[in-house]
């Protein structure tokens, strides 16, 4: 028998691999319900869905490696960044799905919960003031205008996987919906700001950069207490408490 292997657990989902099949077991069934309809739905390379079994979803593994890990450089190639990068138009170029995504929240109720946020990082210690009201700054430029798109929502660095310089897989559609592609470009690149360039010339359009710089600062604010309350070190060499420093 294939080895078992804890690919994440935590108090909402856990994902298993065997082998060459994932099992995901989610709490909620719905982000199952939108990474099913999702995968059918994208132009673009995805896993194929085994079987399904609530509360289990069955997906076989896409050949080639990821992009790389947050908190260690990429080595992946150029060509395989700009690769990743037009996948990601292509995808943001796809007719609208039905519902809003993760990359699509309410502006005004998005800046809200920042504010609480930002507010308890300081209240509780986990962060100085300066820091915080340094990236709360930088986070205003994401709160403007933009078109929708078919997002991916949380498009992390982990969740592209290429292969001799072309994209092989797209994993983690759970998020997936209309939304803002700024947030997408800036998910990927979250911690590996020398790589934006490769990215943004494989997407092929003129983007905000100002806008990729303020979705690194709402991510990293917004998920610090979360990780950290879930077994993860957003301190660590290169992760998200590194990423709101480089803003300083």
């Amino acid at each position: 028998m294939d080895e078992v292997k804890v690919v994440v657990a935590h108090s909402e989902r856990a994902t298993l691999r065997v082998g060459d099949v994932f099992l995901k077991v989610d709490a909620d069934q719905a982000r199952i319900d939108v990474e099913v309809e999702a995968m059918g739905l994208v132009p673009v390379p995805t896993p194929e869905v085994l079987w399904r079994k609530p509360p289990v979803l069955a997906i076989a593994a896409v050949p080639g490696t990821a992009l790389g890990l947050l908190g260690e450089p990429s080595t992946a190639s150029r060509a395989a960044w700009a690769a990743a990068g037009a996948a990601v138009r292509t995808l943001h170029d796809a007719p609208l799905p039905p519902r809003q995504g993760g990359a699509g929240r309410d502006p005004d109720a998005l800046a809200a919960e920042l504010d609480r946020e930002c507010a308890r990082l300081v209240t509780d210690g986990v962060l100085p003031a300066d820091l915080v009201t340094r990236n709360r700054q930088v986070a205003e430029a994401a709160f403007r205008p933009w078109t929708p798109a078919f997002t991916h929502g949380d498009l992390q660095i982990t969740h592209v996987f290429t292969e001799d310089d072309e994209v092989t897989g797209i994993i983690d559609w759970s998020e997936a919906g209309q939304g803002d592609p700024l947030y997408d470009l800036a998910t990927l690149t979250l911690g590996h700001e020398e790589r934006l360039g490769d990215l943004i010339a494989g997407y092929g359009a003129d983007v905000d950069l100002d806008a990729i710089r303020a979705w690194w600062s709402v991510r990293s604010l917004l998920v610090i207490r979360w990780l950290a309350g879930h077994g993860f070190d957003p301190f660590a060499p290169g992760c998200e408490v590194d990423v709101l420093r480089s803003r300083m």
